[in-house]
């Protein structure tokens, strides 16, 4: 499965649209773009591999595989990216303003039964970031 992520940049934040197969899924938010900087920048466009990823806080989440000069990039529930976001991804409802959105908790879960449909059936996912 191939995921394309097509990002617009604004001072505050990054607004996203997240497809599959030409198939609008969800919008997405992040931080805006500070030159990779880790915790205040959203990461370089270019390709991911995506795997599963559990942890307390999140529970299961969707994480991106070697991002350059980063760990720990995820994909996870968030509305305000500049309050909730550390270099993530958080799928969203809708755009409520520059790295802001709406319902973010069920554009995640959409997101994440897609992907892990094929993760569980041991299937790479890939996520290309483009402008």
């Amino acid at each position: 499965m191939v995921l394309v992520l097509s990002r617009t940049y604004f001072p505050d934040g990054t607004n996203g649209k997240l497809e599959c197969e030409g198939k609008f899924i969800c919008y997405t938010i992040e931080l805006p773009w500070n030159h990779n900087e880790k915790m205040i920048s959203c990461i370089p466009e270019g390709n991911y591999l995506l795997k599963k990823r559990y942890s307390k806080k999140f529970q299961w989440h969707i994480e991106l595989v070697a991002v350059k000069d980063r760990s720990f990039i995820l994909m996870h529930p968030a509305n305000n990216a500049l309050n909730e976001l550390n270099g993530c991804i958080a799928p969203v409802t809708k755009f409520s303003g520059p790295g802001l959105g709406l319902q973010s908790k069920q554009a995640f879960v959409k997101v994440k039964n897609l992907v892990y449909k094929d993760l569980f059936q041991e299937e790479s996912v890939l996520l290309i970031v483009q402008s």
